[in-house]
């Protein structure tokens, strides 16, 4: 058994799912990403979603106001701001704020909703079982944490005992990954669960309802998958995850042959 496949098995996607009619893809190792290409999806381009109804408790503006003192932060300023943030009372509770981690010219964007209590003491996200599944899911794609990768939060402080956070503590520090996004221009947004999705899209839809078409971040086109935390609890949706991301895959795809 090879890299590759003991991957897809740990993944639950072995063998490796494809659209039906399509070639089998070859069996390959999988290598370290230091280029734009990724493995060409099996689907044909979908359409674009058109994002659902803003909910009332969560800010709709995925672009930080020209008035706004963080549009003029760089990523130095930004991570101090937000390392001295006080905004909202999730700071009091954690050990350190979790700004991100990655390439800052990253291709791609993971979002996530928060961290946990490993990435709480390490200030890094997704550093616990849910970030070894997304490194695994990131190694299935052929990218690599830190290479034209970047992962984020929706909050950059950990909810007391790992609860979803709230609206008003999403209102807070949404604005940082806004920035956080203006300063990256990613070419596409991968949202890790329900949290992430919602405060991205400014909705309070089921995740469940928002899966399976991509939808538009002003401009930038965004894919929903389920949180890795959920499918280490889940694993049965490891395949339709795995789905989500070659929908992710196919529009990458596609923008790259349109700028070739």
């Amino acid at each position: 058994m090879d890299k590759h496949e003991a991957m897809l098995r740990e993944l639950n996607l072995f063998p490796l799912w494809h659209e039906r009619g399509a070639a089998e893809p070859p069996a390959a190792e999988v290598a370290e990403h230091h280029s734009d290409s990724v493995p060409a999806a099996s689907s044909q381009p979908l359409p674009i979603a058109a994002p659902p109804a803003a909910e009332p408790g969560i800010a709709k503006s995925v672009a930080v106001d020209s008035e706004n003192p963080l549009s003029s932060m760089g990523w130095a300023t930004l991570k101090t701001t937000v390392r001295e943030c006080t905004a909202c009372p999730l700071r009091a509770g954690c050990t350190q704020t979790v700004f991100g981690v990655g390439d800052e010219r990253a291709n791609w964007l993971f979002v996530g909703e928060g961290p946990g209590a490993d990435e709480d003491a390490r200030g890094e996200p997704f550093v616990g079982q849910a970030g070894k599944l997304l490194d695994n899911m990131l190694l299935v794609m052929q990218l690599k944490r830190g290479q034209k990768v970047y992962i984020a939060n929706i909050v950059k402080c950990r909810p007391p005992g790992n609860r979803a956070p709230e609206s008003g503590e999403i209102s807070s520090c949404l604005p940082y990954l806004q920035r956080q996004i203006e300063l990256l221009q990613p070419k596409i947004i991968v949202a890790l669960g329900k949290t992430a999705a919602n405060a991205l899209l400014g909705c309070d839809a089921t995740l469940a309802s928002l899966r399976g078409t991509p939808h538009d971040y002003h401009g930038i086109p965004l894919v929903i998958t389920y949180h890795p935390a959920y499918l280490l609890r889940s694993p049965l949706e490891k395949a339709k995850a795995w789905q989500d991301l070659q929908q992710a895959i196919g529009l990458m795809n596609s923008a790259a042959d349109k700028n070739s």
